[in-house]
């Protein structure tokens, strides 16, 4: 049985590629908003809500621990999830992965809604959580990369950073959603949103879900990617391509080991100091602070809005001075934010943690997280690209994970004291600076050309 999808009817005119880039960019970025809302409301209910439920204490420090601890577990869950849908991707089509993703994420996040908790079960209660946050880790390991990968094989020339950061303005919308809707429930008397309040973000994340599947199920497959399925099949048939080479994992590890690293690192660099801002600064400013537990949601809600635009705009830079000046940026600002965001947190100004959190979405984790999608879909082949991008992405989540966790555990241990959770933080920018140093300029390489869509982009 053959797994070469029958070739769409390549667009005819300038007019017809431009609205399928469009569609193709809409699509990317709905799903992963939806999908990431259902992610964001899970750290968020660990932080408010989860240590309360499930993992009751008589030091609310000590639940909130044990609750980013299965806050983790689905972390762990995603780069199972990106070799399986990496595989299913770039063997068998981008479409049927990312409905895929989509259902099992909405499909996890309503029945966390329904879970009776420890007062009434028991030990199963946090049992259940733990499984259905592996369905969902699963789920979003094969997420990221097809809707990375939808936006920018469809994207026209000179413009693939610009329709690249689709998905991460999807991320930045799901993050809106999930704590504008968590920050309205965390108004609540606490005997209403601990009964009940907390179900909501939950339950109606089944309706968006129902939305982005009918949103997906129009797609069709990317040219990138029927080009590479022909070259793919006529290797074959000739005998020029070894089988093991067919294996998009293995065909990764064996010819492109080096973007697979450098895209790791980037990776890396980001996904500690973005999970500083998701999670790590409402703990501190929850038991630290004087600042109200919706204070930061709010605060979060607003940056996250003004990230909306500025991903693009970071991505349309990229594409007009590059990749890496743009990521290297983010780290710069980034890392030169890090200890004040603590300082301004001390002070319980509420406008000055707008600001301040305004201004490290908008250009620390905008410039970071809004030229991924182009960049590492330029550093792989586009037969190994969903798997590729996609171990990139979910292989670092595992520490990435386990931060809020360390985090928190640091916290404690130092009464407060953030330098630790700092430092830590500004190393792992620096790896991912470097390895934007040590990365290949890609903006202008051509990833389409069924004459390279064998070999990563640039390469001869």
């Amino acid at each position: 049985m053959s797994t070469t999808p029958a070739p769409a009817r390549p667009p005819q005119t300038d007019a017809e590629r431009t609205a399928l880039a469009r569609r193709a960019a809409v699509a990317s970025l709905v799903g992963t908003a939806i999908e990431w809302y259902d992610y964001f409301i899970f750290g968020t209910a660990s932080v408010l809500v989860f240590g309360a439920l499930f993992f009751p204490s008589e030091d609310p420090l000590a639940g909130t621990l044990a609750a980013f601890a299965v806050f983790g577990v689905g972390f762990f869950a995603r780069p199972l999830g990106g070799i399986v849908f990496g595989h299913i991707g770039d063997r068998l089509g981008r479409k049927g992965a990312l409905v895929t993703t989509l259902m099992m994420m909405g499909i996890a996040t309503f029945l966390m809604g329904l879970l009776p908790t420890t007062a009434q079960v028991g030990v199963l209660a946090p049992i259940l959580l733990v499984l259905l946050r592996i369905v969902q880790g699963f789920g979003v390991g094969g997420e990221w990369g097809g809707a990375a990968l939808v936006a920018v094989e469809y994207a026209p020339e000179g413009r693939r950073g610009a329709y690249g950061s689709a998905p991460q303005i999807g991320n930045a919308i799901g993050l809106v959603a999930a704590t504008g809707v968590f920050g309205l429930v965390a108004m609540l008397p606490d005997e209403q949103l601990f009964s009940w309040g907390w179900r909501i973000p939950f339950l109606i994340s089944i309706v968006l879900v129902a939305v982005g599947l009918f949103i997906r199920m129009r797609l069709t497959e990317t040219p990138a990617f029927v080009a590479a399925q022909e070259a793919a099949a006529t290797a074959k048939a000739e005998g020029a391509a070894p089988v093991e080479e067919q294996i998009p994992l293995r065909r990764l590890l064996r010819l492109e080991r080096r973007p697979l690293l450098i895209a790791m690192g980037l990776r890396l660099g980001e996904g500690v100091f973005g999970y500083v801002l998701l999670t790590f600064v409402l703990t501190y400013a929850a038991n630290y602070t004087d600042l109200d537990r919706s204070d930061v949601l709010w605060a979060s809600c607003i940056a996250a809005g003004v990230a909306i635009v500025t991903y693009y705009l970071m991505g349309r830079l990229s594409d007009r001075i590059g990749r890496r000046p743009v990521y290297l940026l983010g780290a710069g600002v980034a890392a030169v934010m890090t200890w004040p965001i603590f300082l301004i947190l001390d002070t319980n100004s509420f406008p000055l943690v707008v600001l301040m959190m305004v201004v490290a979405y908008s250009i620390g984790i905008g410039a970071l997280y809004g030229v991924q999608p182009a960049m590492f879909s330029e550093l792989f082949s586009t037969r190994t690209r969903y798997t590729g991008i996609s171990m990139a992405a979910q292989l670092p989540s595992m520490v990435v994970g386990l931060w809020p966790y360390v985090a928190t555990s640091l916290l404690i241990s130092t009464g407060g004291d953030p330098w630790p959770v700092v430092l830590i933080t500004i190393a792992m920018l620096g790896v991912g600076a470097w390895c934007a140093v040590l990365s290949r300029e890609t903006h202008r390489d051509d990833i389409v050309d069924p004459a390279t869509a064998d070999r990563p982009a640039g390469t001869s």
